[in-house]
């Protein structure tokens, strides 16, 4: 190896530039759209060819380019985006960095045309072939816009054409970028074809019955219907956006889209507060669903911070930690039965707690019949009585746990049906108890069942969190503080923040440049493990600038205390008793979940029955 050093030619270092902005046709076809975005377009189509390898073509009607611009476009850090210091500080555009038809020209045949006259025949193109700067000029006629090709991806460099995977899965990673900037930009239309075949059409959207209606179409109606809408201004930040139900969750992080200022972002803070905002209602091991648009100053986020623009860096990142956090949290805890019913004549897929039927199954999780298998009993001529479970309960869950009616009372006798669905509540009133372990009720759409340990779960878990903060954390002191060895990072972090650990009842005192001393804890955690609590949180705080650790813990315990304090399978309940847990679910926050995530209520709707049942065909 040579120790000489030597200035790199034009055409290697823009190979190497390309080594970091394009990776495969999918990062092509990004750096050309948000081009075109930039550019003011209101249409953009995009045409590919085996999957992008052979061709894509990325067409406009934003500003275009002019004869003396084109040459210069292809040259290395050219940019109409940023002219000095202060631009960059406070970047408004996708594009900024001037290199990625530098990139792209030194990896392939690229063919740009442009036009920014109403006058067709003024049109210019440029062609580059891998070389250092374009050297063909030509005149070209082109309506007002631009009109990019790129062919023949990695002619020239054969070692990086041999990592592209076949041509379904390139196509369907360029489909993503353009699903994604799809979602982004709703005022522009979209078109998608591949090998001569028309895949995507999606129109401007000027209303939000049209945005969702592309949502729909990319994100699948499912999400749509099992999603809640946010628009929340603060601070000078703004989200809006769609989150999913919780019931409506997924096995992977697969439909997360999160947006800032416009540009698509992968980032672990951003993760970790809509998580947190789902802590208490999402089943261990599954995922949120949400597309959100974070709006804020420019100025006060660097997306300047990696090659691809994907991650960004905020500058009060923990202002939007719990901007996120708080909305998200309050957005999903203000969810009621009422909001997660469809009206009587809607789609007859059954529901859980919001979630379509794919989430949990077929028709079959009420266990009913279907066509073919043997026909079930009728029920109709049975008394209420017949179809509560007989059976008492244990000894020892009757010691642990009275009725529901015992812990809260019940408005008696019960009230007969409304006459109308208007004065129906949400979840109807209770008919019968099955197994001793499902409320069945009749609501204005149909069959409610409702799991009532579940239910009561989360009750009495939201009555005690509330009680909680009413009467405020007490603490107790220590009598020998206990002495934590940290690291000095860890001890500033820890003065620096002390009064959060006040706030949560701690009381936290550095006792050295490496030295914490613990002298008094929350009473309710008086069996935790401290050290390793106060651990956690302050790597929370170095992380993302805050935590809810401690907040977190607690309320493990108190959803443990309400676990065992709730209703248990096999206790025999009255129609009253039923009917007020009924009530208590419709007035509780997050009553779609107990405190483990799991669905505490499920609607089979009468057009559903029907079906099911071959009524009317």
């Amino acid at each position: 190896m040579s120790s000489v050093i030597r200035l790199l030619s034009p055409r290697l270092a823009n190979q190497i530039a390309a080594g970091e902005v394009v990776e495969r046709p999918a990062s092509v076809v990004k750096e050309l759209l948000e081009n075109s975005i930039d550019a003011g377009a209101t249409r953009l189509d995009v045409e590919v060819e085996e999957g992008g390898v052979k061709l894509m073509r990325v067409r406009d009607n934003g500003v275009g380019l002019s004869k003396d611009d084109l040459p210069l476009a292809l040259s290395r850090h050219a940019t109409s985006k940023i002219y000095e210091l202060d631009d960059l500080e406070a970047v408004g555009t996708l594009g900024f960095r001037g290199e990625a038809l530098a990139s792209i020209s030194s990896v392939s045949r690229l063919l740009i045309t442009g036009n920014q006259s109403d006058n067709p025949t003024e049109g210019w193109s440029a062609r580059s072939e891998g070389r250092d700067m374009a050297t063909e000029l030509m005149p070209a006629p082109h309506p007002r816009g631009a009109t990019v090709e790129v062919r023949d991806l990695f002619f020239n460099t054969p070692a990086r054409r041999k990592f592209l995977r076949t041509e379904k899965t390139e196509f369907s990673r360029l489909e993503e970028v353009v699903k994604r900037l799809a979602l982004a930009h709703f005022d522009i239309a979209f078109s998608l074809s591949h090998n001569g075949r028309a895949i995507h059409q999606w129109r401007a959207c000027n209303s939000r019955i049209e945005q969702e209606r592309r949502l729909g179409q990319i994100c699948g109606n499912a999400f749509l219907e099992n999603s809640l809408y946010v628009e929340v201004e603060r601070a000078g930040l703004k989200l809006w956006g769609w989150v999913a139900l919780p019931a409506f969750s997924r096995s992977q992080a697969d439909l997360q889209h999160f947006y800032v200022n416009g540009r698509a972002i992968r980032d672990k803070l951003v993760t970790h507060a809509v998580r947190q905002a789902y802590q208490d209602v999402l089943f261990h091991g599954r995922h949120p669903a949400y597309v959100l648009y974070l709006e804020l100053d420019p100025a006060t986020v660097d997306v300047n911070v990696h090659p691809t623009k994907h991650e960004v860096r905020f500058r009060d990142s923990r202002l939007v930690h719990d901007f996120l956090f708080r909305t998200l949290h309050h957005a999903l805890a203000d969810v009621r039965p009422q909001d997660q019913m469809q009206p009587q004549e809607a789609s007859p897929a059954p529901k859980v707690a919001g979630a379509s039927s794919g989430v949990f199954g077929p028709q079959s999780a009420l266990g009913l019949a279907t066509p073919g298998q043997a026909t079930p009993q009728v029920l109709d001529s049975q008394p209420a009585s017949h179809w509560q479970n007989a059976r008492p309960a244990p000894q020892a869950l009757q010691q642990q746990m009275q009725s529901y009616g015992a812990l809260h009372p019940s408005p008696a006798p019960a009230q007969p049906l409304p006459d109308t669905p208007e004065d129906m509540p949400p979840l109807g009133f209770a008919i019968a108890q099955l197994k001793g372990v499902y409320i069945l009720a009749e609501n204005a759409q149909g069959l409610v069942v409702v799991d009532a340990h579940a239910a009561h779960e989360r009750i009495t878990y939201e009555r005690m969190k509330a009680a909680f903060d009413a009467e405020g954390l007490r603490a107790q002191p220590l009598l020998v503080p206990e002495s934590i060895p940290v690291s000095e990072k860890e001890a500033d972090l820890a003065e620096e923040h002390a009064q959060i650990f006040n706030n949560l009842g701690f009381g936290i005192e550095r006792a050295g440049p490496e030295t914490l001393l613990i002298r008094q804890i929350p009473v309710i955690l008086g069996q935790a493990r401290v050290e390793q609590l106060v651990r956690d949180v302050l790597s929370d705080l170095s992380e993302h600038g805050s935590s809810e650790r401690i907040r977190h813990h607690i309320n493990e315990i108190l959803a443990t205390m309400a676990c065992h304090g709730s209703v248990r399978a096999n206790r025999k309940l009255t129609i009253p008793e039923m009917n007020a847990l009924l009530r208590d679910m419709e007035a509780t926050e997050r009553s779609g979940q107990c405190n483990h995530g799991r669905p505490t209520w499920f609607l089979q709707s009468m057009d559903a029955l029907d079906k099911l049942f071959l009524r009317g065909q």
